[in-house]
């Protein structure tokens, strides 16, 4: 499923990662059950601290509070049927129009990011069908835009489109 361009990025990490400056992020943690849990602002609920969700729960941060994305257009761990299976995407940004923008794939920070993960963002775009592909696990962030299978690299995370 991947084109020689995109599994180039991925070995070459350096020359293609996108720099993520995270913001000050103080969460609301709590401990239940013998679990951890971290306040979801987006959600407005309780979620397990896993490590993947430690990753998700800075990234929205850098979304919202860094590149101003509308908390409002971003949809966090809903489900998506990929032919008789059901998914649950990480972040799905939609624009204006709420229509689906941007996907963002998160995993946990010693996971690499691989073609596998990047396999995952490619299969939830068969059926949402964005303009910005992201996948990140808090250390390493690589954003690609595109459409269908032709999709190239981006040194920054896009900005929020405007409003028409």
């Amino acid at each position: 499923m991947l084109s020689l361009p995109l599994i180039k990025v991925l070995n070459n990490t350096a020359e293609y990662m996108i720099k993520i400056d995270y913001p000050v992020y103080d969460p609301k943690i709590k401990t239940a059950d013998n679990r951890k849990f971290i306040f979801d602002t987006l959600r407005k609920q309780w979620v397990v601290l896993t490590p993947e969700e430690w990753v998700r729960q800075n990234f929205l941060q850098y979304l919202v509070k860094v590149k101003k994305y509308p908390s409002s257009l971003i949809a966090v761990e809903k489900e998506i049927k990929l032919a008789d299976l059901i998914k649950r995407f990480d972040i799905v940004v939609y624009d204006y129009n709420t229509q689906p923008w941007m996907i963002v794939e998160c995993k946990e920070m010693n996971e690499p990011l691989n073609e596998k993960v990047l396999d995952q963002a490619l299969r939830y775009n068969l059926n949402l069908k964005v303009s910005f592909l992201v996948i990140t696990n808090g250390t390493y962030c690589y954003g690609f835009t595109g459409t269908g299978s032709n999709f190239s690299e981006l040194d920054q995370l896009p900005e929020f489109p405007a409003r028409r």
